[in-house]
C-alpha cells in the first residue's frame, strides 16, 4: 500500500517533444526533488530526447546526477568563495554572479549571471568593465539572465534582455551564448531574430516536466477504515468525532510532503478571502486534506502522521474499502512518492 505517482508516459513525453519544438536548444532543469519525479528519472528523460546539457540546482545535486547523465551539467546556484568543495568532472559548468566569483574559478567552465529585475543575484552594469581581465582565466560558456515570472509594472521581458545584450556588447564582452529563464516561445524567437549571432538557450523546468497537468496523478491507497459515531474519541489527541462517519487511513504523510505547503502569492480579492477562510478553519483544527473521495476533497481527521493520513468521511458518503486509491492533489516539488507507475 503506497502513495503512488501515476504517469501517462506517452502523453508526458508528447508534451516534452512539444516544448522542445517551441524552444530549440533548451536546457532542461532537474533540481530539488526532480520536480516530483526524482533526479534519476529526469536524467533518463533528458538523455532520451538528446539534450547535451542538464541544469541542476547545486553542486551536491551535480555530484549525484553525474552518474545518470553523460552530458554537461550546469549548476544554477552561483559559486561563492569558501564553499565546501565537491569533487566534480570537467563537464560541470558553474554559474557565477560576481567578478570575485569569476576570479575564484580559474580554469573552470563558467556561465556569468547578470542582475535582472529579480534582484536576486548577478553581475551589475557597473562591474562589466572588470570582467575583461577576469574572463581571461576561465572558459566562458556564456552569460545568463533569470527573469521574474510576473511583471506587474507592465514592463517587457524581451526589452529587459535586449538592454543587457546592449550593455554586454558595449562592454565588448563575448555574446556567443545567452541562457535565459521564464521567457515565452515567441519572446525567445524575437530575441533570436534580433541577435542572430547569439545562441539563446532557455533553461526550463516547470513548463517542461509539469506543463501537462493531465499527464500525472498522485493516488494514496486506503489502508484501514473504521466506523465512528458522533462523540467517539480517536487519534493521538483523542479528539471527538463531530458526527457519524468513517476514519479512513490513507498512504501519504508528512514524510511524503502531505500537509506541507509552500507560501503562495495571492492576487485578487477572492483568493485572499479564501486564504483567510482557510486560516480561520485551521484555528479550530479544520484542515482540508489533498485527498479526494466521492468527488470531494476530504478533511483531515487530525494532522497527518509521518507516513499516513487519517481522513474523516461523513456517513452520507460511500464507505471506502481497504485497497481503494484516493486521488491526491499534491504539489510535485514538495512531494516524495513511494512508487512511480508508468501507464
Amino acid at each position: 500500500m503506497a502513495l503512488t505517482l501515476y504517469v501517462d508516459t506517452a502523453r508526458w513525453r508528447a508534451h516534452h517533444k512539444h516544448v522542445h519544438e517551441q524552444f530549440p536548444g533548451l536546457v532542461p532543469v532537474c533540481k530539488g526533488n526532480g520536480y516530483g519525479f526524482g533526479h534519476e528519472r529526469l536524467a533518463e528523460e533528458a538523455t532520451r530526447f538528446g539534450s547535451d546539457m542538464l541544469a541542476v540546482g547545486t553542486t551536491y545535486e551535480a555530484a549525484r546526477i553525474k552518474d545518470w547523465f553523460s552530458g554537461d551539467l550546469l549548476v544554477l546556484t552561483p559559486f561563492r568563495r569558501g564553499e565546501e568543495p565537491v569533487p566534480l568532472p570537467d563537464r560541470v559548468v558553474r554559474s557565477v554572479s560576481s567578478v570575485d566569483g569569476v576570479h575564484g574559478l580559474v580554469g573552470a567552465r563558467v556561465v556569468i549571471e547578470v542582475m535582472s529585475s529579480m534582484k536576486r543575484h548577478g553581475v551589475t552594469e557597473q562591474e562589466l568593465p572588470l570582467l575583461h581581465a577576469a574572463i581571461e582565466d576561465v572558459r566562458l560558456e556564456g552569460f545568463a539572465i533569470h527573469l521574474p515570472l510576473d511583471r506587474t509594472d507592465g514592463s517587457d521581458a524581451v526589452e529587459e534582455v535586449i538592454g543587457w545584450m546592449d550593455r554586454l556588447r558595449a562592454a565588448r564582452l563575448p555574446l556567443h551564448t545567452m541562457f535565459v529563464s521564464h521567457l515565452k516561445a515567441d519572446e525567445l524567437a524575437r530575441l533570436q531574430q534580433q541577435f542572430p549571432q547569439t545562441r539563446f538557450r532557455a533553461r526550463i523546468g516547470t513548463r517542461l516536466w509539469l506543463g501537462d497537468h493531465e499527464a500525472t496523478e498522485y493516488r494514496g491507497a486506503v489502508l484501514d477504515v473504521t466506523r465512528v459515531a458522533k462523540g467517539d474519541r480517536f487519534g493521538y489527541r483523542q479528539q471527538k468525532a463531530a458526527s457519524d462517519g468513517y476514519l479512513v487511513v490513507v498512504a501519504g504523510g508528512t514524510s511524503h510532503g502531505v500537509g506541507l505547503e509552500a507560501p503562495k502569492a495571492l492576487h485578487g480579492v477572492m483568493p485572499r478571502a479564501k486564504g483567510v477562510a482557510r486560516a480561520g478553519l485551521a484555528t479550530v483544527n479544520r484542515n482540508l486534506s489533498p485527498f479526494v473521495w466521492a468527488g470531494k476533497q476530504r478533511w483531515f481527521a487530525e494532522p497527518p502522521h509521518m507516513q499516513v493520513s487519517i481522513l474523516f468521511v461523513p456517513s452520507d458518503a460511500p464507505e471506502p474499502t481497504v485497497g481503494d486509491e484516493l486521488v491526491a492533489h499534491l504539489r510535485h516539488t514538495t512531494t516524495q512518492f513511494d512508487r512511480l507507475v508508468d501507464r
